[in-house]
């Protein structure tokens, strides 16, 4: 078949199964293109959630689709190559992890969402690379954490916070550990306009350089949002499709890896997944992510932990009359992502003004008010938007 049948074939194996494709940003450009939804992981699995749909074939990793499952148990959730793994969710195995928390019995668990469903099982709280800093924030200073397994990520929060009861587990993402500091300086001397954008996974003497570090949604607002034209992406290359498709008038440049002169590092996991292996999935129905109730239920516990830990920093628990905890800058945070919610995801919070923002969050933080209840969903679904 050629590559536009295939196409065609999926499209209709879509229609008449009722099937939704999610698709992360680091997969190929086909593949982008023949999804229902693109997001990074955690905003996936909560789409996955979200859409009436009896199947969800996740193009991407293992890991992205064991967390659809979490959150979607009644659903079938498919894989196409469930060999794809993660170098990062590799690097923790859940039963290194339950060793590591019998050294530590005193300590909290606080896992990244890139890991398997085994080790979220074992977390207390877990975190995506937009909120890792504010759910460890959220944590009484004196308890000690174990943060698993990014080691780049965790030191991040560690030298940010000045932490020092912190564990870190000594994980990392084999692609962004690749990216070359010398090769990212070079560019920006033949390019001095550039802004450098980086992913929290890379290593700190990248972080150090970067004039924005976020997740890959995140490093997307900045790129729309930002005056600037020229951006250093010093990411898994998969982003610039999307980049690319949203802004086209601005210029992308892929940050080289070490020993390279040039950009485009791939993760050979995400590019396994194709148009033919999709195709076969979505006939077969299989292969489909099974999880046993208990270990899903424990996992699904530590993600909803991470939103009760976000959600306390705002207030002290979904109560009428609750004392509000905000700072301006997490008020106007959570007001423009309510408006963007509300208002079929527009672009601008232009003309917000303090009676607004401080009448939505108290919207957002009691029951009842106007008929709206707070919910752990209501709350995943503000978090998720603004990674």
């Amino acid at each position: 078949m050629t590559k536009e049948e295939i196409r065609n074939r999926i499209e209709q194996l879509k229609r008449e199964k009722g099937a939704v494709i999610l698709a992360h940003y680091y997969t190929t450009k086909e593949v982008q293109e023949i999804a229902d939804f693109l997001g990074d992981s955690l905003a996936l699995s909560v789409k996955a959630r979200d859409i009436e749909a009896p199947i969800i074939l996740f193009a991407g990793v293992n890991f992205m689709a064991e967390t659809a499952k979490v959150l979607s148990p009644n659903k079938k959730v498919l894989i196409p190559v469930p060999e794809a793994g993660c170098s990062l969710a590799e690097s923790c195995e859940a039963e290194a992890l339950a060793r590591l928390k019998a050294q530590y019995p005193d300590h909290k668990v606080v896992s990244y969402v890139n890991t398997s469903v085994g080790v979220k099982a074992l977390t207390d709280v877990c975190c995506t690379s937009t909120n890792a800093l504010k759910v460890v924030e959220s944590i009484p200073r004196e308890q000690p954490i174990i943060f698993a397994p990014d080691r780049n990520l965790g030191s991040y929060i560690q030298r940010v916070t000045g932490r020092d009861n912190m564990v870190i587990w000594d994980g990392a993402c084999l692609v962004h550990e690749e990216f070359s500091l010398e090769g990212i300086l070079r560019l920006k001397t033949e390019h001095p306009e550039a802004k450098v954008v980086v992913h929290p996974e890379c290593k700190a003497e990248l972080v150090a350089v970067a004039d924005y570090v976020g997740s890959t949604a995140g490093i997307l607002d900045y790129c729309k949002e930002s005056d600037a034209e020229t951006f250093i992406v010093v990411t898994e290359s998969g982003i610039l499709v999307e980049m690319e498709k949203r802004l086209p008038s601005k210029r992308f440049i892929p940050a080289p890896t070490i020993g390279s002169e040039g950009g485009c590092n791939e993760c050979h996991y995400m590019k396994m997944v194709t148009l033919e292996n999709l195709r076969d999935c979505l006939r077969d129905e299989t292969p489909e992510v099974v999880i046993d109730e208990a270990t899903r239920a424990a996992a699904e516990r530590s993600i909803k932990n991470m939103i009760a830990n976000i959600s306390g920093m705002i207030c002290d628990g979904a109560k009428p009359g609750c004392a509000l905890k905000v700072t301006s800058g997490v008020a106007t945070a959570i007001f423009s992502a309510y408006l963007a919610m509300q208002h079929s995801f527009a672009d601008s919070t232009e003309g917000i003004v303090e009676d607004d923002i401080d009448r939505t969050i108290h919207n957002l933080t009691r029951i009842g008010h106007d008929g709206m209840q707070v919910t752990d969903d209501l709350i995943l679904d503000i978090m998720t938007h603004k990674q």
